[in-house]
């Protein structure tokens, strides 16, 4: 049985263990203490410090901005060490008051961060009001983004670190950037820990524009970029084009490579991946035989490509942009950035191809062609263009016919026709048509003036009664007095 005294002695230590008393469980002045929150009174807020006293701190510093306390029992709170006596332990988040040069001097030594007000900008940095001790304050180290205007620090109360205690307390200086690195940092931690992952869509704040995408701020001291690629579905060329330095955007995340500093983490972002593939849907959108306008994103040697909606580009084939003359090369008809209409002629979702083309969004000028233009019917039209075999006439634009060379020969105006320039007018008849091979056969018409030698020629007034003679004189005489009586009327009209 064990002996009152051993049993008494067991007891000792089980409550020295637990309460970690002893040397190696005691708090000194400037400690750092995790703990949670015990228990919570009118003024006072106590916290567990892993001794066996509890740790008291003022509750006026640990309310929010609004006065509330947004802390319960059995938060953690971290907290420094300020005064440590055999039954109390007083807490809390920097030493602030007034006190002597010796608080100062083992806030510097122990890392305690210490409470002071900013009185006013000097050369180089600020004058810092430290307990009521004069200190300084290098304008690097008051925050830790860069400072434009020193006079809005005037007047404002933070935490400080005391990075030099000399000459008696004669020369003080102060960080302040050290603390809010170290606040930073935790934060950082915390936000690649909880909010950061492979698939997540979060906010951010483009930061700046490079020619192959953007970076955009995740968290302060966390950055993404954006490839030019992901930046929409829609073509780009150029991030200017479409963010700006200071833009909100929603990213999706799509790959992480950490590093050992957090800031060196390379994260891969998406702008478009947050919004559906526009392809999913295009069948609910679009279909074959339907006209839609759309914007020339770029012109290649074989067609130019047109973008009838975010992410989808149809291709316009050289061929089919103009029933109206033949095009040599896409310029001719289209430029990048212009909008033209365009009717869609096929889809393909699993090549995401769409064929469109701009001559049929105008119309074809052959559809009515025969309702148009009878058969034996006279116009007039323009040479176009003269060739061995025979004269392309224009009746309209997009409209050629062929006046074939053996025709024009047996015309008694050869000579006038074969005359006529590219350009000018001529008047035929349609004699045949063929839409489905888009072909018009033309003739030359039989009515003109010039080169017709009929119009030379007199009436023929009854014949008088003479004397017989042979039949040859008699015609050659006949056909040769008429035709002098013509030329003698011609020159007398000039």
């Amino acid at each position: 049985m064990m002996s009152e005294e051993n049993e008494s002695k067991s007891f000792a230590e089980l409550v020295e263990s637990y309460s970690g008393d002893g040397e190696e469980g005691e708090l000194q002045v400037g400690d750092k203490v995790t703990g949670e929150i015990i228990s919570i009174g009118g003024d006072t807020v106590f916290v567990n410090t892993g001794t066996k006293i509890d740790g008291s701190v003022e509750k006026s510093e640990l309310v929010d901005e609004n006065g509330e306390l947004p802390l319960s029992v059995g938060d953690t709170v971290e907290l420094y060490v300020v005064a440590a006596e055999e039954n109390e332990i007083r807490l809390s988040r920097a030493i602030s008051g007034v006190g002597g040069l010796n608080m100062l001097q083992e806030a510097h030594e122990t890392g305690t961060p210490v409470e002071g007000k900013v009185k006013a900008p000097c050369k180089g940095g600020f004058h810092i009001d430290l307990l009521g001790r004069r200190a300084f304050c290098p304008i690097s180290q008051i925050d830790i983004r860069y400072v434009e205007n020193p006079e809005e620090y005037t007047g404002q109360v933070f935490e400080f670190l005391i990075t030099r205690f000399e000459e008696d307390g004669r020369n003080i200086v102060v960080s302040r950037s050290t603390l809010l690195k170290k606040e930073q940092e935790k934060a950082q931690k915390e936000f690649m820990e909880e909010k950061l992952s492979q698939g997540a869509e979060l906010e951010g704040r483009v930061m700046r524009l490079v020619p192959y995408g953007a970076f955009v701020e995740l968290f302060p001291g966390i950055e993404g970029m954006i490839h030019v690629s992901e930046v929409s579905w829609s073509r780009v060329d150029h991030p200017q084009d479409v963010l700006s330095p200071g833009q909100s955007v929603t990213v999706k995340v799509l790959d992480i490579k950490p590093r050992e500093r957090i800031e060196d983490t390379r994260i891969s972002l998406s702008i478009k991946a947050v919004e559906r593939d526009p392809w999913e849907s295009i069948e609910e959108n679009f279909s074959a035989g339907q006209k839609v306008r759309g914007k020339v994103t770029r012109c290649a040697d074989f067609g130019a490509f047109v973008e009838i909606a975010p992410g989808i580009e149809g291709l316009v084939h050289i061929s089919e942009m103009s029933y109206t003359r033949r095009i040599v090369k896409p310029q001719d008809v289209v430029k990048e950035g212009q909008e033209t209409d365009v009717l869609i002629k096929e889809i393909d979702t699993d090549r995401k191809r769409v064929s469109l083309s701009i001559r049929d969004a105008e119309g074809d000028p052959w559809i009515g062609m025969k309702e148009k233009y009878a058969i034996g019917g006279t116009i007039t039209g323009t040479v176009e263009k003269w060739e061995r075999f025979g004269c392309f006439v224009t009746l309209e634009p997009g409209i050629t016919g062929l006046l074939p060379k053996s025709k024009i020969s047996k015309s008694p105006l050869s000579g006038s026709i074969e005359k006529l320039k590219v350009g000018e007018p001529i008047t035929i008849v349609v004699e045949e048509i063929d839409t489905d091979a888009r072909k018009i056969t033309l003739a030359p018409t039989d009515k003109g003036d010039e080169g017709d030698w009929r119009k030379y020629v007199n009436p023929e007034k009854p014949k008088a009664a003479s004397a017989p003679s042979s039949p040859s004189s008699s015609s050659l005489g006949t056909l040769g007095e008429k035709l002098q009586q013509a030329m003698n009327e011609k020159k007398r009209k000039q």
